[in-house]
């Protein structure tokens, strides 16, 4: 696959996680804007990129991505760790509803 396309996954999938956490964050009254949940959605992105790196594919890299997400979740919109985690669960299967409907077929390169 070429970089380029990529790339344009990368940018698919913060989009679309972004809207998501979004909309459950607005459910739960939250007010900050779509560039919280962008930068939240990236935040995501990288502390379960780099969990998976140093952990390697499993469940202990999951957990402790979850975590750092739960943390970074309940710092960027100030909110206490219990509704942080209710947040990122809720976002979590969402996210994994729409990626059996809403697949990025991409072609190889």
């Amino acid at each position: 696959m070429s970089l380029t396309m990529i790339l344009v996954s990368v940018l698919i999938s913060l989009v679309v996680s972004a809207i998501i956490i979004y909309a459950v964050t607005a459910f739960f009254g939250e007010e900050d804007g779509a560039g919280t949940a962008l930068f939240a959605a990236l935040i995501g992105a990288i502390i379960y990129g780099l969990a998976y790196f140093f952990l390697g594919n499993g469940l202990l890299a999951a957990v402790l991505g979850g975590i750092g997400w739960v943390i970074a979740l309940g710092s960027l919109y100030d909110i206490g760790w219990l509704k942080a985690a209710v947040i990122a669960v809720i976002v979590w299967l969402i996210a994994t509803f729409v990626s059996w409907f809403l697949p990025v077929y991409l072609p190889l390169a």
